[in-house]
């Protein structure tokens, strides 16, 4: 991820001239920023009933992404579900969650990133992951249920030019970069110089997160915008109280078993 997001930036340095011309195309920058990236090797698994179900590894050695070779939510779409109590909008995310060692799950365009609890293995889970995507995909069932998700960041007419200016940015250049590994990044705030954003998917809780907010993400801000002090990563409260009720019930549930 971090490799990705440095690479982009240097390409981007070249191609800049001067701090006011690309303050003035940043926000006709081109939607396009897959020819910048180098993509991941995939393992193709073997058919599954007539249906090819691929894997790819992500800079975070507790997330794969799984890519069924359909849509899932569709191109720009995301979402997340972080905890079993936050799946209740999607059937599939839902049966996910049943399989013991699936810690979270989330959406992308035609991809599905599941992250584990450490302690399990995917030489185990995978088996169950790839039976239980196959046979939602053939169910026909609806991937959500009366949940939304997230199309990218709206530029809103009371954001300033600076903010306009960083949510164009985190759409056309970085997003997509991060979706790639299995993750998104989403815009939570602007204040005084400091950028808040929110790490999703196999982004959550990789080990390099920080280090690619800082040298990535915050490097290419600045560099088009000269007004970003830094970047920083939050969370919102309500993740954190989910993330707590999640491990409680699962320690009840292994001392019941016990």
């Amino acid at each position: 991820m971090q490799r990705n997001l440095v690479r982009s930036l240097r390409i981007l340095s070249l191609r800049a001239s001067h701090v006011s011309s690309r303050r003035l195309g940043i926000l006709a920058m081109s939607r396009n920023p897959r020819s910048l990236l180098t993509p991941r090797e995939r393992v193709i698994s073997l058919p599954i009933r007539g249906m090819f179900i691929q894997t790819q590894e992500t800079p975070n050695p507790d997330s794969l992404k799984f890519l069924p070779g359909r849509d899932v939510l569709g191109a720009g779409n995301t979402m997340d579900f972080p905890t079993m109590s936050t799946a209740s909008g999607s059937p599939l995310a839902k049966l996910l969650f049943r399989i013991e060692g699936v810690k979270s799950v989330f959406f992308g365009a035609d991809f599905i990133t599941i992250s584990k609890a450490e302690e399990a293995e995917w030489g185990i889970l995978k088996a169950e992951l790839f039976a239980v995507i196959m046979d939602f995909f053939s169910s026909g069932l609806p991937i959500l249920s009366g949940a939304t998700p997230n199309s990218g960041t709206q530029i809103n007419e009371d954001d300033s030019e600076t903010v306009m200016m960083i949510k164009e940015l985190l759409d056309t250049r970085i997003r997509p970069t991060v979706q790639e590994d299995g993750g998104d990044i989403i815009f939570m705030g602007y204040q005084d110089g400091v950028v808040q954003l929110k790490m999703q998917g196999s982004c959550s809780s990789c080990p390099s997160s920080i280090v690619t907010l800082k040298n990535g993400v915050q490097n290419m801000l600045q560099f088009y915008i000269p007004e970003v002090v830094s970047v920083e990563q939050v969370s919102e409260p309500s993740d954190e109280v989910s993330e707590k009720m999640f491990d409680h019930l699962e320690k009840n549930l292994k001392v019941k078993e016990k």
